[in-house]
């Protein structure tokens, strides 16, 4: 389909026919409490832009205190909106359920003739984003105020057939993306379970009591100054922070945010880590893991394990989620948890007979080969989607030359 020129730049108090505020409600102000279980309450820190997110953090109410406190019900089509906390993060609810809005979450709903998940789409985008940023309020932390974010703007076609085919395809795009992942967490369950019936459920008494030591060669990590700028670029020689694993969620890592060059390289002690290495943040916080794609280096905040031949990848990242933690605990620091490099070669570990340590890789390797192939299917979706809404609207494509 070749879509028409025609699209519109709207505010969006005139795409809303009503919103959804009940963030000053608690069960205690309402002459009740918190249940057990029943009917889910979201707040701000549950929403991730297109996920729900800490999922042992959201609380419950019954079916009395839901009549009492939704008023006007979430419906499926909602798009709900955090105000703080953070800031600024949209879902698109595609549910029956019903469900309460806590602390720091409202929701609007779109006018019949506009289409909500366009709406939504939109509201993920760079341009609308960089907006909502612009207009939001507080100085320690930020907020967002109602009548700033009706002024922002959304541009859409004026056919609303269009604003449907767009949206569906972009919605399209997200839903592959999520059915990948819920495949990697399937794979991972898999290869976990096979991890604790070889080397949890049916460890074998004659295995050797060694250390993490035992396992690979511990590498901490080091930070070029910041001072000098002829120590960082783009593309360069790759340098992880716990705060790039924080932002990626995914298994496997390349790159951070920012690369280090030669000169950064060659004036501070970072060391170069080979592809298979595990990623493991010894502070702030403990526990981020990941697996390396590719020659890395990392800065302070970890302390990553080069496996040993024999011992393998799979048996190590599986070891360090398994043991995280007995490692957690271990940490030490007045300012600052930290877990030593010295503390880190020398928690224990067993160490498994090469023969069932070769299975255990025969066996998992292919599960990992599979979960980083649909990692990088993800974020070229990601890519795609996330350019495709600007280039329709600059005219640069027509969505008749987007396959997914």
């Amino acid at each position: 389909m070749v879509l028409k020129s025609r699209w519109k730049e709207i505010p969006l108090s005139e795409i809303v026919s009503l919103i959804i505020d009940y963030r000053g409600k608690t069960p205690k102000k309402l002459g009740g409490d918190w249940s057990t279980n029943g009917i889910r309450a979201l707040s701000a820190k549950n929403i991730k832009t297109r996920e729900i997110v800490q999922p042992d953090t959201i609380r419950y109410v019954d079916s009395n205190m839901y009549q009492s406190w939704m008023k006007e019900e979430i419906q499926r089509g909602d798009i709900l909106i955090t105000s703080e906390a953070p800031f600024g993060e949209v879902f698109y609810w595609n549910s029956a359920e019903k469900i309460i809005l806590s602390q720091r979450l409202f929701a609007i709903r779109c006018k019949k003739e506009y289409y909500a998940p366009f709406v939504f789409q939109y509201m993920t985008s760079e341009r609308f984003q960089h907006e909502l940023s612009g207009r939001a309020t507080g100085t320690t932390v930020t907020g967002l105020r109602q009548p700033e974010l009706l002024k922002c703007l959304v541009s859409l076609p004026e056919d609303y057939q269009e604003q449907c085919t767009i949206a569906d395809t972009l919605s399209a795009i997200d839903a592959r993306i999520d059915l990948n992942k819920k495949i990697n967490h399937n794979l991972e369950q898999q290869a976990f379970s096979i991890y604790r019936h070889l080397f949890v459920n049916n460890a074998d008494a004659t295995w050797r009591a060694g250390t993490i030591a035992d396992l690979g060669n511990v590498i901490g990590g080091s930070t070029p100054a910041k001072a000098n700028s002829e120590y960082y670029t783009v593309n360069g020689i790759a340098w992880i922070t716990p705060k790039d694993l924080s932002t990626n969620k995914n298994k496997f890592i390349t790159r951070g945010q920012v690369d280090i060059t030669e000169l950064g390289m060659k004036n501070s002690s970072v060391k170069i880590m080979p592809r298979g290495t595990v990623l493991f943040s010894s502070r702030a916080p403990i526990g981020y893991i990941a697996i390396a794609k590719g020659d890395v280096t990392t800065n302070q905040g970890f302390k990553s394990v080069v496996p040993n031949d024999n011992i393998g990848t799979a048996y190590v990242y599986f070891f360090l989620r398994d043991n995280l933690v007995t490692i957690e605990s271990m940490a030490s620091g007045s300012t600052f948890k930290e877990v030593s490099g010295s503390t880190m070669k020398n928690i224990r570990a067993i160490i498994p007979d090469d023969e069932v340590l070769a299975r255990f890789s025969d066996l998992c390797n292919p599960i990992l080969a599979q979960q980083e192939l649909l990692e990088i299917e993800n974020d070229n979706l990601t890519k795609m989607r996330d350019t495709l809404l600007p280039k329709l609207m600059s005219g640069e494509i027509d969505l008749s030359e987007v396959t997914i």
